[in-house]
Order: C-alpha cells, then sequence, then structure tokens
C-alpha cells in the first residue's frame, strides 16, 4: 500500500534545521533533559487542553529533535479518535497501536522505520471503537515498559484533556508530560483545569509549550516554560 504524501510543516525541525522555530524545539529539548540530569524520564506525554492548539505539530518536531540529538527516538501516536501522525512521517496506517493491544500484530511490526536517522514510528493503527479502554490496559503498560529496552526516548501523541479521558490514563503511566498551549485560542480556565486533571492521577508535569507567543511586539510560534 502506498503512504500517503507527508506534512512537511509537521516536521519543520528535520526539514528547515536551521529555521528560528527548528531551534526553538532544540532548546525545548535541552530544557526537558537538563531539568531532569537526576531522574531516568524516558516515556513523555504531549498533549493540549483543548483541539487546534499544536500537540501534534509539536510533539513530532520534538521527536525529531530529540533523534538529532543521536538518541533512539521514538514517536507514538497515541490520538486513537483522530490521528494524524502516519500522515505526518507519510507512513502507512493498516497496523499500529491498536494492533498490539488487540493482539493482531507484534511488537516488532508496528514499529516503522522513517527518513530521519534513530526516528523510528507507532502509528495509531485502525480507530477502535473503545479507546480509553485499550489505553487503560495493561498491554500499554508492558508495551511501554518493553519499549523503554529498545529506546533512549518515547514521545507520545495524545488527544487532548478537555475533550476526552485518553490523556489522563496515559498521563498516569508515563515518565513527565508537556501540556501544549495557544495564546490565540486556548482559555485560561480551560488549560488550569486540564493541568489539574492531569495532577489528579500524579502526572509529573516537565513543563509548558506555549504557541504564538508575543514578546515585545514581536510574535514567537514556540515558547517553552518549566
Amino acid at each position: 500500500m502506498r503512504a500517503k504524501q507527508a506534512y512537511p510543516y509537521n516536521r519543520i525541525i528535520a526539514d528547515q534545521p536551521r529555521s528560528s522555530v527548528s531551534e526553538a524545539y532544540r532548546t525545548i529539548r535541552a530544557n526537558i533533559q537538563y531539568s531532569n540530569i537526576d531522574e531516568d524520564i524516558k516515556t513523555i506525554l504531549v498533549t493540549s487542553s483543548t483541539p487546534g492548539e499544536g500537540k501534534t505539530v509539536t510533539s513530532t518536531n520534538l521527536a525529531c529533535a530529540m533523534a538529532q540529538n543521536e538518541m533512539r527516538t521514538l514517536y507514538i501516536d497515541a490520538d486513537l479518535r483522530k490521528p494524524t501522525g502516519h500522515q505526518v512521517f507519510g507512513l502507512g496506517n493498516r497496523h499500529g497501536l491498536t494492533s498490539w493491544l488487540l493482539g493482531r500484530s507484534q511488537l516488532n511490526e508496528v514499529i516503522q522505520s522513517t527518513a530521519y536517522p534513530g526516528l523510528s514510528v507507532i502509528t495509531s493503527g485502525p480507530i477502535p471503537p473503545n479507546p480509553a479502554e485499550l489505553l487503560g490496559s495493561n498491554r500499554i503498560r508492558s508495551m511501554l515498559q518493553q519499549l523503554k529496552e529498545l529506546f533512549d526516548i518515547i514521545i507520545i501523541d495524545s488527544p487532548p484533556v478537555m475533550a476526552v479521558a485518553d490523556p489522563i490514563i496515559l498521563g498516569a503511566q508515563v515518565d513527565g508530560c508537556v501540556l501544549v498551549l495557544d495564546t490565540t485560542m486556548t482559555k485560561r480556565d480551560l488549560a488550569l483545569t486540564a493541568k489539574l486533571k492531569l495532577d489528579k492521577v500524579n502526572t509529573r508535569m516537565l513543563g509548558v509549550i506555549i504557541n504564538n507567543k508575543k514578546e515585545k511586539g514581536k510574535s514567537y510560534n514556540y515558547y517553552y516554560e518549566d
């Protein structure tokens, strides 16, 4: 089956490594790495408060940034409702995360290589009728433990916190979380509620990535805050 055309704007750090946006992602990478020197952070959940805030753009570029730093990197598209990770990297999606969770594929069958050195991808797989139940199963915990032996860092893209329960379920199973917000659309009360939801399951918040932040009359695409 022929892969769909990739979305190059979602991989700007890989395709335009000298751009200001790429530099912002490298800064985010460094902030995450050096803020957790004393702890082994290997699984990072990337989510947002509401749809359209840039979580997939952020997670795919962050994965590329990690791979560029000579880390064995895995990107997992855990948005089992509106997945786009396979389109970003131009990969097929016949087999993926849901295939493994349902016992229809072996782990090595759902890990796909990419055109970018050091970066592998597990796409969402076929959209299931019960995403929350699948993500809350013991198989996802087993999967993450196995993947930690194979990769240095795992970036997990999930749905928005205020939309469904999926990121809350995943938040209890990862080493840390990055929350993506957009200053042009995020409502403060929704952002705070999203964080509180993650806090309730003891999700470790690594930081907040703010899109479209304006400082001194200039608009910056990405801004990281601990």
